[in-house]
């Protein structure tokens, strides 16, 4: 009997589902992290262990609709995170990853995909299935594990970014093109017809990203509102993800557009700054929504087909990202490290295989072997990719042969991230412009946070490296890479922020060097308590600059003072 939890109706289903996953992850993370375990695969066991325990069924919450609405949720939630960080101006920094290697890689996936499904009985729509889902990796799972190990901006993290852009570029054609591959009245008429949605929803993108959404965000900006910012963002990621969805294309890939939009505006870093705190949670979510999907009994039945199907995506598909990464110019060794992080299926093939299961593409089998070694195989990235160091660093020693050359074909994504030993200048009023001009004089770079949205254009088109963000956030902060900053300088006497802002800074660099104003004197003292180096008191400046103009109306030369 289910538990009266359901209280008549009282508490949403849906409610109930996502605290009991919350809850179950975080018992489950303590638990895998004791034992050092990846957290990843523990997510998707839980969702599978929730699902076929009878928990949901206990407390009343055994609709499928319910759990459907989760998956659907987390995976929306992902991809817009996804298309914030999906950068276009990074395609022309990354020309040979993105062209070479994700052209080769994609292809080559296609057709492996292809013929393992001709062989295995499957027609040739079931098998361009299968080839598009074998083809696409995990571009959350391999980012998040490179910046774990600290190789956030490394040659192999370049080129695994190089060919998960062009992943995610074909994953939007390949969603265009499932209903109309899939469908009963499938055919070359039903293909040209998803290409015009797709293209006409592509021309609204692009007028609205140019016409529309720019305005829109200003108007929101100068309202100096954070929350309604915030508010704004997520209502364009529905609204977009909408209207795919009222086109016959995913709600999924709408919010991925909508992230690309945000992205190319000048507030992409104020909304990472906003968003990436709960991209893990996104994450969490779709991998537990993933395993509530799964059933026991099937994946007992299946378990020789999903082993077999799991070590085959991970062999076949590492085998070609490791020569699409060498065709992009990383040497012996260093293209094992890109192809432990590409290895597997991802985030998109998993859209793909639920937008397929609307028309009855596969069998139950199929969906399910498919969904649990997609789960296993993302989740087996990290130890994979922790694993390959070691056995890149062995071939390399073996072959003698060093992947320096790929440090000059790929080079730096973009001139904030190459930015070392700079300053970060909080605030561009006539304090902060100075400095800027006085540094750029003495060849120091500098980052500038800027929360007004006319100065940071200005500054854009003048060439000047500027963030729409805020210096109190420390994902800010890390988007301005503080860690390797000589000094940040908060030119704004607003004690809480600065103080806000130079916790968050020593935290990412303990030697910085922080700078700041204050306007009266027991702000300045608690500055200087806080651990702030170097304090301007606007008062005692102003006073002795006063003092000194008077006293040279008597020719009097003496050094002025100031008591308090």
């Amino acid at each position: 009997m289910p538990l009266v939890l359901a209280a008549g109706g009282e508490i949403p289903p849906f409610f109930i589902l996502l605290t009991i996953v919350l809850v179950a992850v975080v018992v489950v993370s303590l638990v895998l992290s004791r034992f050092k375990q990846s957290l990843l695969v523990g997510y998707f066991l839980c969702g599978v262990l929730i699902s076929n325990s009878g928990a949901l069924e206990w407390v009343g919450v055994e609709q499928v609709g319910v759990i459907d609405a989760l998956a659907e949720i987390g995976v929306v939630l992902l991809l817009f995170t996804l298309g914030i960080e999906f950068s276009l101006k990074e395609i022309k920094a990354l020309r040979r990853p993105v062209f070479v290697g994700g052209t080769s890689q994609v292809g080559l996936c296609i057709l492996a995909g292809l013929g393992g499904g001709l062989l295995l009985g499957l027609n040739m729509s079931q098998g361009l299935l299968l080839g598009f889902a074998f083809s696409l990796s995990s571009t959350a799972v391999s980012m998040k594990s490179f910046q774990e190990m600290g190789l956030p901006e490394s040659p192999q993290a370049r080129t695994a970014l190089g060919m998960a852009i062009y992943q995610d570029l074909a994953a939007i054609l390949f969603m265009v093109l499932i209903p109309a591959l899939l469908s009963d009245e499938g055919g070359m008429g039903a293909v040209f017809v998803a290409l015009a949605k797709g293209a006409v929803f592509t021309a609204c993108i692009i007028v609205l990203s140019r016409h529309g959404f720019p305005q829109m965000l200003d108007a929101v900006a100068r309202t100096r509102s954070r929350e309604l910012f915030t508010i704004t963002v997520i209502g364009l990621c529905a609204g977009v993800a909408l209207v795919s969805g009222l086109l016959g294309l995913s709600p999924a890939l709408g919010a991925f557009a909508a992230g690309i939009v945000v992205s190319e505006s000048i507030y992409s870093h104020r909304v990472l700054s906003d968003i990436l705190p709960f991209k893990d949670l996104f994450l969490t979510v779709f991998f537990v929504s993933v395993g509530l999907l799964i059933d026991i009994n099937e994946m007992m039945e299946f378990w020789p087909s999903i082993l077999i199907a799991t070590v085959a995506i991970i062999l076949v598909k590492g085998v070609i990202v490791a020569l699409a990464a060498h065709w992009s110019g990383l040497r012996k060794g260093s293209w094992l490290v890109t192809s432990a992080a590409l290895c597997s299926t991802g985030e998109f093939s998993i859209v793909l295989l639920n937008r397929a299961s609307e028309f009855n593409a596969l069998s139950l089998r199929w969906e399910q072997v498919l969904l649990a070694s997609t789960a296993l195989s993302m989740g087996l990235v990290p130890t994979l990719m922790k694993h390959s160091l070691g056995w890149a660093d062995k071939i390399r020693r073996s072959s003698k042969q060093f992947c320096g050359q790929a440090h000059e074909t790929l080079g730096i994504g973009g001139q904030v991230e190459g930015l070392n030993d700079h300053v970060v200048i909080c605030g561009y009023g006539p304090v902060g412009q100075n400095l800027h001009r006085n540094l750029m004089e003495a060849n120091v770079d500098v980052v500038v946070l800027e929360t007004n949205p006319e100065t940071v254009k200005r500054l854009h088109s003048q060439g000047v490296l500027c963030l729409f963000a805020d210096a109190g956030d420390k994902e800010s902060l890390e988007l301005a890479h503080t860690e390797r900053a000589r000094g940040i300088a908060f030119t704004f006497p607003d004690e809480q922020a600065v103080l806000k802002g130079m916790h968050c800074a020593q935290e990412l660099n303990k030697e910085i060097r922080v700078y700041a104003r204050a306007k009266f004197v027991d702000q300045a003292e608690r500055l200087k308590n806080a651990g702030v180096h170097f304090v301007l008191h606007d008062e005692e400046q102003s006073g002795l600059a006063m003092i000194s103009a008077v006293m040279r109306c008597y020719s009097a030369d003496i050094e002025p003072k100031w008591d308090l």
